[in-house]
């Protein structure tokens, strides 16, 4: 088959977003596609355009078995929602050029859509699926707007919020079949549309076995904990670090990664207020794999219930063995606990978080490797990515 993916996220980005595109185009391509991706000139998660990308407007790139078309889009990691709906927007419309490669997009089979960004979805689902009737699928990661919503973004009576539902409905109901990264996603699209055709998509790794965590934490040693991801408002790790101290558990918290909280983090470290708190910057995916193996458990953190968001970092985690320390409600929730990752706290209940925090710190080797092998376990089996990429094969194959 020849596929287009249409995303905002791609690499060299680094994060949750553009790994899961990523994983999943190389997934497909291993298959025996031919895969092709548009997205924007690379820009996540700093917020300013690569080296080696600025000063263009486009360009392709070769990769793997397939091309990257690679388009201006104005770059920016401001929480101010103008800011951001601008460079969201201002992608979906300069995108519209490729358009005019009018017999390389006869040539696709089909076309996959990833959303959020709405905006961007949208306007691919227009040209793609109504002007070039080509068959849609749609790589749904988050409900927008209702995400927007519950993390106090949108006023759900405002006008903004109205034509936001609307462009959700018109997004499902053009597409051929919307693929979900969580059971709520697709009980969502089902409420809209009981006859879609969906597809459960997990936003699973490929397993590491080069990578391999260290032992448990001896009683003379601090509790390592790593968090690795997006330093934003829904993860808010900067209330997490101004309520919990870490020292008094005997337990350190290294974090990687960037976003709009990143600097009032580093102030927070700095001045002496976040004890045991340690910031690492951005590392490429390659070298976050290898520092893991420097740590004890893995943090993952949702300041918010949010329905449908399940954090890629669980299924990143699982391959490498690391216990998890979730602090979050929802099916992220369910699946660490039901399955014996780690464990749960509530979002932004910190005593309940440190409370956890402790408990890891004390326990023993024996439990901690209990948690490890079951992680190690379910990437495996239940979550194991070429298994989930043969299925996902065979099902866009079926409905293209």
């Amino acid at each position: 088959m020849k596929i287009l993916v249409v995303s905002f996220y791609y690499e060299p980005e680094i994060g949750a977003a553009p790994n899961r595109i990523t994983n999943l185009v190389h997934g497909l391509q291993k298959q025996g596609n031919t895969v092709d991706v548009l997205t924007c000139l690379p820009n996540y998660p700093k917020g300013k355009i690569f080296e080696g990308y600025r000063h263009r407007f486009s360009m392709k790139e070769q990769s793997g078995d397939g091309s990257i078309y690679r388009y201006w889009t104005y770059a920016t990691v401001s929480s101010n929602v103008f800011k951001r709906a601008l460079a969201m927007s201002s992608f979906s419309i300069v995108f519209w050029l490729f358009g005019f490669h009018f017999k390389r997009i006869r040539q696709y089979d089909s076309v996959i859509v990833q959303t959020p960004p709405i905006f961007v979805a949208y306007s691919a689902v227009t040209l793609f699926g109504k002007l070039f009737r080509k068959k849609v699928f749609l790589n749904v990661s988050d409900l927008w707007p209702g995400s927007a919503i519950e993390l106090g973004y949108l006023d759900s009576s405002s006008r903004t919020c109205r034509m936001l539902y609307s462009m959700e409905r018109f997004i499902y109901r053009n597409s051929v079949a919307v693929i979900g990264q969580s059971d709520e996603i697709l009980a969502r699209v089902r409420e809209l549309y009981p006859e879609k055709t969906t597809f459960l998509y997990r936003n699973l790794s490929p397993n590491t076995p080069d990578s391999t965590p260290r032992q448990a934490a001896s009683a003379q040693a601090n509790l390592k904990i790593v968090y690795a991801g997006l330093l934003g408002v829904p993860q808010d790790i900067l209330s997490l670090i101004r309520n919990v101290d870490f020292s008094k558990y005997g337990a350190e918290l290294h974090l990687y990664g960037g976003g709009n909280q990143a600097d009032e983090i580093k102030e927070e470290i700095e001045s002496g207020k976040a004890v045991n708190v340690f910031y690492h910057g951005i590392l490429s995916k390659s070298e976050m794999n290898r520092a893991l193996a420097e740590y004890d458990i893995s943090l993952i953190a949702l300041s918010k219930s949010i329905r449908g968001a399940v954090p890629s970092k669980i299924f990143d985690i699982l391959p490498l063995g690391l216990p998890i320390l979730f602090a979050g409600d929802g099916e992220g929730a369910r699946l660490v606990e039901e399955n014996g990752f780690g464990l749960v706290s509530k979002p932004s209940d910190f005593q309940s978080l440190a409370d956890n925090v402790s408990r890891f710190s004390t326990m023993s080797r024996e439990e901690m490797d209990t948690f490890s092998c079951n992680c190690r376990k379910a990437s495996e089996d239940k979550f194991n990515f070429s298994r989930q990429m043969a299925l996902f094969d065979s099902f866009l194959k079926e409905h293209s």
